[in-house]
């Protein structure tokens, strides 16, 4: 039977690299690190091959989060034993689907939102006129909730 590798010793993707860089370049940015420990530190993270490496290169760093392998069977853990402290609970990175559907509603909100203030400071200034915003905001807000009732901003991967 093959053993399960612990988290720390899993292999690291340029994205996560990437993330633990970008926490670098805030701790720099903030004085908590010198030009040459940035250097050095940065080095280290694009040399990384593990989340353990990566760990270490950050450890002295307050709230510094790390990236959170996971797969499936890591989604939920087992509570750990009475008197340890609980496992954490890996977060699963969103669909793009779901932040499709997040940018297409902002999206919507705001194009909805500038019709009507034109509409508004027209109907002030000029008198009642037709209210035609309602065929910018009534089709495409028809689409997204179609699209949400049909579960296109849903995450089926589970």
């Amino acid at each position: 039977m093959e053993q399960p590798v612990p988290s720390d010793a899993k292999r690291v993707s340029d994205a996560d690299r990437g993330m633990v860089a970008g926490q670098l370049e805030k701790a720099h940015a903030e004085g908590r690190l010198d030009l040459n420990e940035f250097d050095d530190r940065t080095r280290r993270v694009w040399e990384a091959r593990t989340f353990g490496e990566l760990a270490a290169v950050t450890a002295d760093l307050p709230d510094v989060r790390q990236p959170v392998p996971w797969s499936r069977s890591e989604l939920v853990k087992d509570p750990a034993p009475a008197g340890q402290p609980t496992a954490e609970v890996a977060r699963r990175p969103e669909s793009r689907g779901a932040s499709v559907m997040r940018v297409a509603t902002g999206a919507w909100f705001a194009a909805s939102l500038v019709n009507f203030v034109i509409w508004a400071i027209v109907v002030i200034t000029e008198g009642m006129v037709y209210p035609w915003w309602i065929w910018v905001a009534g089709p495409w807000g028809a689409l997204l909730v179609a699209g949400y009732i049909l579960g296109l901003g849903r995450d089926n991967r589970a």
